[in-house]
């Protein structure tokens, strides 16, 4: 049996998801990566203990059209059940307005609703959460489950519905205005804002002795493989020929370097084959986090000097600057 618990919380643990699993008395049982690197509160934290009162503050408004939107078109519609629709949430610019008082604890939600979540460093952070009984075989109520990810982009967010998860830009012209909005972001609201500068350690000679199809076919299978292993507020895209940048926002120093020793290991399963010949790849990763008075160039150049001491270290490799 404890065998099988390690093998259910190992599973939880590769969800980009929050999951935090509450008993009968609303004590925090499970709490996985997911949460922790949405709220920066780590397992040992909260585990054993009541779930907090204002974790989250649910957005009232986005409740009540969401509600009122599912009324109109179960009347509308042939299908009473019908529950959902495309649309737009108006008025959502720098995240959600959340009500005053704080969510009842006891509340569930049958559907995503778009709620303030409350981060370890005093922020906020516009989350999709979903809270939903759990129940033993015979239906009584044993315990609940939190299920909830990031919101990067509110202003495009469907009601009732979850976001599109993790971005990727194409260049690095979208990559810099990306940048410019993080950094702005952090330098008026404090959010937590970090880079990892990644290069592909084989790239280059590839590029040498196969050519630029083959180096850009393993830069496509090597960003579909890192887009599995990053979290919905994390943004990747291309930097130059041959490296990746990532922006990591509502990360503390040290979620943010466990990610990135994730990535590296997440690198080496990226199957990648040119004529039939599988070739293994490696990754070297810079890491650098903004600290008070940087400037974007400062941030930017930490990280990259971060990436160079991995590769000089032999590839294959996590460098974390820790800055001043």
């Amino acid at each position: 049996m404890s065998d099988r618990m390690e093998m259910l919380e190992a599973a939880l643990d590769l969800m980009n998801e929050g999951v935090a699993l509450l008993d009968e008395k609303s004590n925090i049982i499970f709490w996985n990566k997911g949460a922790a690197c949405l709220t920066g509160y780590h397992a040992q934290d909260l585990l054993s203990r009541p779930c907090p009162k204002d974790l989250y503050i649910i957005d009232t408004q986005h409740l009540e059209r969401s509600e009122a939107a599912i009324e109109a078109r179960a009347h509308a519609s042939d299908d009473p059940g019908a529950i959902g629709f495309a649309g737009a949430i108006a008025g959502y610019s720098d995240g959600p307005k959340p009500s005053r008082a704080p969510s009842n604890p006891d509340a569930f939600l049958d559907r995503p609703v778009l709620v303030a979540m409350h981060h370890h460093l005093g922020h906020t952070v516009p989350a999709m959460l979903r809270k939903v009984p759990l129940r033993d075989s015979l239906g009584g109520r044993i315990g609940a489950a939190l299920l909830f990810h990031s919101v990067e982009e509110t202003d495009a967010l469907p009601h009732g519905e979850s976001g599109e998860g993790v971005g990727v830009e194409r260049s690095q012209a979208d990559m810099e205005d990306r940048l410019d909005a993080a950094h702005h972001q952090w330098a008026s609201n404090r959010v937590p804002f970090g880079l990892l500068w990644i290069t592909v350690d084989q790239a280059a000679n590839l590029r040498k002795t196969h050519g630029r199809d083959a180096c850009e076919a393993m830069l496509r299978i090597v960003e579909q493989t890192l887009l599995r292993g990053l979290q919905p507020s994390e943004i990747l895209g291309r930097w130059g020929d041959d490296e990746f940048l990532v922006i990591s926002h509502e990360r503390t120093p040290e979620l943010q370097g466990e990610n990135a020793h994730r990535l590296n290991g997440l690198a080496r399963t990226a199957d990648f084959r040119w004529w039939g010949d599988r070739v293994n790849l490696t990754i070297s990763i810079g890491t650098s986090h903004a600290h008070e008075g940087d400037t974007l160039q400062v941030l930017l150049t930490r990280a990259q000097q971060a990436q160079q001491e991995s590769l000089r270290a032999g590839g294959n490799h996590v460098t974390e600057s820790r800055g001043r």
